[in-house]
């Protein structure tokens, strides 16, 4: 979708879900809203005030609907143009009326997806930071994914991005006084300092912040790797904590030939479950394959849960040796250097497992006093923070250059300049008629 400002034909959509529905809401944004809402119900009523309606087809007067009609002038919408809100009976019948009556009037067109929010986002409504927590959160299915969505959506990282901004412009715009003025007595060479402080100060805050666990694992879950030799359990472990048949389970040494992923949501937390194939010497290409495979994919765990002799165990803070024989002689012949014994088949064990995963998940996520940034966001913040490296005293024009450069990377950060590309495929991941 290449949407620009120049576009301004008044959409129309369908915004509520699957039909048919108590109600169906259909949200239109655009000038030609208000004509729209007389020529369909005979009045303009009331701005944010619900009223009933009949709403008539222009065209040949003939009644649709009565329904809930909602008027939202611009610019205090959340588009920033002018908006109406149709709620009403939620029918198939209902609703395919409606929007093949809209579509028929001059100046209006069905929305594609992620239109609205796109023109919140042109219309100055949103920065880029609050759009993609928005797109977040529409997508989120767990409660701590719902709570970093949330928080970006609101305007978080938005928030301080304008702090830092205002003071960095504002450390500029006493430098180009300097520079533009310095003939004159009311001119204070201090401001030299004034904007050092603040380049100083706004990189230290910045790279605080960069400091702050990854929001992909948030969004895609904490990566945990089932990682050993063969028959050493891992299927039948990846199967209990999946809860499902994932895997095949199989006596027969080798059986896992590549890596089988499951999400899996404990306690509120996304968690994404990797079995993988057995570490040894490969008897054939295939299995060379997916022994490499499995290396791969467990030097990239969150944590590696490793089902083997403790001494072959890989180092790490991240790897969480686990005895997974806890039923019958097996408890018995418990390494002494394993977390604990687990048995997929009785349950033993399984329970404290699912905590000691959730205690190195939470240790891997941001607290909630921090906010969480994807790679997008971690690279322009990057880049800001490489522009104030460069802040030095003694040569002003490059001074304020510098306070340049770092303000551009942050509004990159928030969505102007050099990301056209970028938001395309942002608002595809939003549905119609959001």
């Amino acid at each position: 979708m290449a949407l620009t400002m120049d576009d301004r034909a008044t959409i129309f959509a369908l915004s509520t879900g699957g039909l048919p529905s108590a109600i169906a809401i259909i949200r239109l944004s655009g000038s030609e809203c208000g004509p729209v809402l007389e020529a369909l119900t005979g009045r303009l009523p009331e701005a944010r005030r619900a009223s009933l309606a009949l709403i008539r087809d222009p065209l040949n007067g003939e009644p649709i609907d009565r329904a809930i009609t909602l008027w939202f002038p611009a610019p205090d919408t959340v588009t920033g143009e002018d908006m109406i809100e149709f709620h009403t009976h939620g029918s198939r019948a209902v609703a395919a009326k409606m929007l093949g009556m809209l579509g028929a009037l001059p100046g209006l067109r069905a929305a594609e997806a992620g239109e609205f929010t796109r023109r919140a986002f042109m219309n100055g409504r949103m920065d880029l930071s609050e759009t993609e927590g928005l797109g977040d959160l529409l997508v989120a299915e767990t409660e701590s994914q719902r709570r970093y969505a949330l928080a970006m959506a609101e305007g978080g990282l938005a928030q301080r991005i304008a702090g830092w901004r205002e003071r960095l412009l504002m450390a500029e715009a006493r430098l180009e006084a300097v520079l533009n003025f310095s003939d004159e007595d009311d001119v204070d060479e201090s401001d030299e300092r004034f904007a050092l402080d603040i380049a100083r100060d706004v990189k230290c805050e910045i790279m605080a912040l960069q400091d702050a666990p990854p929001a992909e694992r948030i969004r895609d879950g904490i990566r945990v790797v089932l990682a050993g030799p063969p028959n050493a359990g891992k299927s039948t472990l990846f199967n209990a904590l999946v809860a499902r048949e994932a895997a095949i389970v199989s006596p027969t040494a080798g059986t896992t030939r590549d890596v089988i992923e499951a999400p899996v949501e404990i306690d509120g937390l996304a968690f994404l479950f990797s079995d993988t194939a057995g570490l040894r010497a490969a008897t054939d290409a295939i299995e060379d394959e997916g022994v490499r495979r499995a290396r791969d994919t467990s030097e990239g765990a969150d944590i590696l849960v490793w089902l083997g002799e403790p001494q072959e165990a890989p180092s790490g803070d991240n790897v969480l040796i686990v005895h997974p024989r806890a039923d019958e002689a097996g408890r018995q012949a418990k390494p002494e250097n394993a977390k604990l014994a687990v048995s997929a088949k009785t349950g033993e064990g399984m329970d404290m497992l699912r905590i000691l995963l959730l205690e190195s998940a939470r240790s891997l996520l941001p607290r909630e006093d921090q906010l969480a940034l994807n790679q997008r966001q971690r690279q322009a913040l990057r880049e800001t923070v490489a522009a104030l490296e460069d802040a030095a005293a003694g040569d002003w024009i490059l001074l304020v250059e510098t306070l340049r450069h770092a303000r551009a990377a942050l509004d990159r950060l928030s969505g102007h300049g050099g990301v056209e590309d970028m938001l395309d495929a942002l608002f595809g991941r939003f549905c119609i008629g959001k």
